[in-house]
C-alpha cells in the first residue's frame, strides 16, 4: 500500500515537471519563429496545462477504466471551482468582474450543463464528442478574435504566467530536449498515476470513480491550484478566476470531447445521479456569491472549501 502511494506521488510530480518541460520547450520554439506570445498562451500554454488530465484519461480509458476517467473530469472541475477559488480567497478575497460572470461564467455553466446532457444515456459517444470538439474551436476563434482587438500586454497580464519561462534563444537541442522531455514525462506520470490508483482503490475496496474524484481529480488540480494562487497573492484575481474557468471549458470540449471520439465513454447511474449534479451545484454557487457584489470573500472562500470537504467526506463514508 505505502509503495502504491509513493508511486502515485511520484507520477504526480513526473507529470507536473513533464507539463512544465512541454510547455517551456514548445513556448520557446514558438516564439524563436516569432509568432506572437498571445497565440502562444492561448494555444501552447491553454491545452499544456490541460494534458495532465488529457493523458491520465488516455490511459484509463485504454485500461477500461471509464469510471476513473469520468471521476477525474468531474472531479477536477469539482475542485477547480471549490478547493482552488475557495483556497484562493481565503488568503485573498477575489474580485470578478461583471463582465466575466455575464460572458466567461455563463460559457463555463452552459457547457458544464452541455457535459451533463450528452452524458445522460449513459454514453458519451463520437457524436456528443465531435459536437464538444466542434464548440471549442467556435470558442477558439472567438479567442482570437477577441485577441485581435485586445492589446496584448492587457492579454499577457490575464495569462496563468508560464511564458515567463519561455526562452526563444535556448538551443535547438535544449528546446528539443524539453519538448520530447515533457511529453515522455506526462506519458510516464499519467501511466504511474492511472496504474497505481487503481491499484490502491482494490487494495482499499474503493470504487474507481471515487478514486478518480478525489485524489487523481485534487492531483492533476495542483498545477492550476498552484498557478492561481500565484496570481491571487499578486493582487490578480482576474487571472484566478480565468484560470478556473478556462480550466473546466478545457476539460470538457478538449480532454473529453477529444478521447470520446476516439472511444466511447461509459458513465455509471451513480455518476448520473449524484456526481454530475454536485459539479453542475459547485459551479452554480458560483452565481448567489458573486452576483451582488462582484466577489468572493474570505467568509465565502471559507464556506466553498467546506462543502467541498464535505463532499470528500461524503464520498469516502
Amino acid at each position: 500500500m505505502f509503495l502504491y502511494g509513493f508511486l502515485f506521488l511520484l507520477g504526480l510530480l513526473v507529470l507536473y515537471l513533464g507539463a512544465e518541460g512541454l510547455i517551456q520547450g514548445a513556448s520557446s520554439i514558438a516564439l524563436h519563429y516569432g509568432i506572437r506570445p498571445v497565440i502562444v498562451g492561448l494555444t501552447v500554454v491553454a491545452l499544456g496545462t490541460s494534458m495532465p488530465e488529457f493523458l491520465v484519461n488516455v490511459f484509463a480509458l485504454l485500461s477500461g477504466e471509464s469510471p476513473l476517467a469520468i471521476g477525474n473530469i468531474i472531479g477536477s472541475n469539482i475542485s477547480n471551482v471549490a478547493l482552488i477559488l475557495g483556497t484562493c480567497a481565503l488568503a485573498l478575497p477575489l474580485a470578478v468582474a461583471p463582465e466575466v460572470i455575464s460572458r466567461e461564467y455563463s460559457v463555463m455553466l452552459g457547457v458544464m450543463v452541455l457535459f451533463y446532457v450528452c452524458a445522460w444515456d449513459g454514453v458519451i459517444g463520437a457524436g456528443d464528442g465531435t459536437l464538444m470538439v466542434l464548440l471549442l474551436l467556435a470558442l477558439g476563434a472567438y479567442v482570437f478574435y477577441d485577441a485581435r482587438r485586445t492589446s496584448t500586454a492587457t492579454i499577457l497580464n490575464s495569462m496563468e504566467g508560464e511564458l515567463d519561462s519561455a526562452d526563444p534563444d535556448l538551443s535547438t537541442a535544449a528546446k528539443s530536449v524539453y519538448v520530447l522531455g515533457g511529453i515522455g514525462g506526462l506519458a510516464l506520470g499519467a501511466h504511474l498515476m492511472v496504474d497505481n490508483a487503481m491499484a490502491i482503490a482494490n487494495h482499499m475496496g474503493i470504487d474507481n470513480v471515487v478514486i478518480g474524484l478525489t485524489v487523481v481529480a485534487i492531483g492533476t488540480s495542483l498545477p492550476e491550484l498552484a498557478a492561481s494562487m500565484v496570481g491571487t497573492l499578486k493582487e490578480e484575481s482576474g487571472m484566478t478566476v480565468g484560470n478556473v474557468m478556462g480550466s473546466n471549458l478545457l476539460n470538457v470540449l478538449f480532454v473529453v470531447g477529444t478521447l470520446s471520439i476516439i472511444q466511447p465513454i461509459t458513465v455509471d447511474a451513480e455518476t448520473l445521479r449524484v456526481h454530475f449534479p454536485v459539479m453542475l451545484a459547485f459551479c452554480a454557487l458560483l452565481v448567489p456569491i458573486t452576483w451582488f457584489n462582484h466577489k468572493i470573500s474570505r467568509l465565502e472562500g471559507g464556506f466553498m472549501v467546506a462543502c467541498f470537504a464535505g463532499y470528500m467526506m461524503y464520498l469516502y463514508l
